[in-house]
């Protein structure tokens, strides 16, 4: 399930809480039919459970309208991620499809080798090459080879063009 499921369904249910709540509160008003009101004694506990039901309400809405932000920012990432998987070369492409590579979503031009903690795999759109960052960080010899494996063949391929 993606995270833009997740957020979807939680607005979802988000959405279905704070309507049985506004319904609650609509008939815990509509049972009152003004009487309580009128009485001197316990009008203001009813007044004072009204407020915190509205409470209740507003801060609910606040929660859907962070959902919806966050389901709009998570829309704009995958649009972001799109448009860069389109200028990259089918090389890359293909490892990110099969899993090896893990493309980042906060910066999309970066990839990360599955399975290699730090080191990362950068796609330089302007100069059409295939870079690398903090490999200096790799001291576990078997995520030092698979990375070198895997950044060796998109380097003899891509850069070599």
């Amino acid at each position: 399930m993606s995270r833009l499921e997740i957020l979807k369904s939680s607005l979802e249910k988000k959405e279905a809480k704070f309507n049985s709540m506004l319904d609650a509160h609509f008939a815990d008003v509509r049972s009152a039919n003004g009487q309580p009101l009128n009485d001197k004694r316990n009008g203001y506990r009813i007044i004072n459970r009204w407020d915190k039901q509205n409470n209740a309400l507003s801060n609910q809405q606040k929660e859907i309208d962070k959902t919806k932000n966050a389901i709009e920012n998570e829309e704009c990432k995958q649009k972001d991620i799109a448009k860069h998987k389109a200028t990259m070369p089918i090389e890359i492409l293909e490892l990110i499809e099969n899993g090896t590579l893990k493309q980042w979503g906060k910066y999309p031009y970066i990839m990360f080798v599955d399975g290699v903690d730090k080191a990362r795999i950068i796609w330089d759109d302007k100069k059409k090459q295939v870079l690398h960052k903090f490999t200096s960080t790799l001291t576990d010899k078997e995520q030092r080879s698979k990375f070198a494996q895997v950044y060796n063949s998109l380097y003899a391929s891509i850069n070599k063009k």
